[in-house]
């Protein structure tokens, strides 16, 4: 077995102190040689880390002794190397942006739908599908029939909803809505912006994505194409397993075996997306840093490059 685990979590629970936490969750975290990101809110947690397996029970263990992250659910992947360098706590204004202090996930999100479930629910010609991940993702696979809102971020979302003639006919009824992203925590935000605008039917996939590529099999599934991920599998599809998707590091953006034949990608430099975008002298730095990580891998090293 791979020695590294990976878990990510979250939680959207109110944390009035959530300030006074992160000193001593940094440092237990750290005296179990754990690594990677704490996002403390107002509004709750999420993270994910990464360690040796007792670590990470450890770090588990110790959130789940406060009595409202005592149901703290996380996600394992395994890997054979240290998946990251440092370890943080941040504290934010909230776990994900949205910019809708309304939106509370903990008192209006909407209603779980079990991935066997989700076909049903989306077949319905009654109901509208609106995929929640920014255009980068959507553009490597989604569910058929999903609306994309063409959103750079998720917290441009607010705007497209209130614009969406989908969301907004001329009858003036507000429609049945089924909403999904990667993972379930924007899901879960974003069918709260909807509840608190008065939407009574919101319905969001349990688990995400990921939890319906896991479970569905490929002979009855309604996805189509890749699905974008957070590390280095870059996409998956179903089974989870890894997809062809390269990832761009001047701008992170999935690119294709396809992309990277263009005459604009270079490997750590740029692609298609961003070329236009950074100036010689930021491709040079780039270049720059590729190669001192080449040098340090080829030394045995570990290359920590910032800009």
């Amino acid at each position: 077995m791979s020695p590294y685990l990976t878990a990510a979590f979250y939680k959207f629970v109110a944390l009035p102190d959530y300030a006074s936490i992160k000193a001593p969750l940094l440092s237990f975290c750290e005296s179990q040689g754990i690594k990677g990101m704490i996002l403390l809110a107002p509004e709750g947690i999420n993270s994910t880390i990464a360690g040796l397996p007792q670590g990470v029970s450890a770090v588990l263990n110790y959130l789940r002794q406060d009595p409202r992250l005592a149901d703290l659910q996380h996600k394992e992947a395994w890997s054979d190397r240290a998946p990251f360098y440092r370890m943080k706590v941040k504290l934010k204004r909230e776990i994900v942006t949205l910019g809708v202090p309304e939106a509370n996930p903990s008192k209006l999100a909407g209603t779980y739908v079990k991935p066997a479930d989700w076909n049903d629910l989306i077949s319905d010609p009654d109901v509208v599908v609106i995929d929640t991940r920014n255009r980068y993702e959507v553009g490597i696979g989604t569910f058929t029939g999903a609306l994309n809102p063409q959103i750079g971020s998720f917290a441009q979302l607010p705007q497209w909803v209130e614009q969406s003639t989908a969301l907004n006919p001329p009858t003036g009824k507000k429609p049945k809505v089924a909403m999904f992203c990667t993972g379930g925590i924007r899901c879960e935000k974003s069918t709260a912006l909807l509840r608190s605008q008065g939407f009574e039917e919101v319905y969001h996939l349990e688990g995400g994505i990921l939890k319906y590529l896991e479970t569905v099999p490929p002979e009855q599934s309604l996805w189509q194409g890749s699905c974008f991920v957070f590390d280095e599998r870059v996409s998956v599809g179903h089974g989870l397993q890894v997809g062809e998707y390269g990832l761009c590091r001047a701008c992170r953006y999935p690119v294709s075996p396809a992309d990277q034949l263009s005459p604009l990608f270079e490997d750590g430099v740029s692609c298609a997306h961003c070329h236009a975008t950074t100036t010689d002298a930021q491709k040079a730095g780039a270049r720059e840093r590729k190669r001192q990580w080449g040098l340090a891998k080829a030394r045995g090293q570990a290359w920590i490059g910032e800009s």
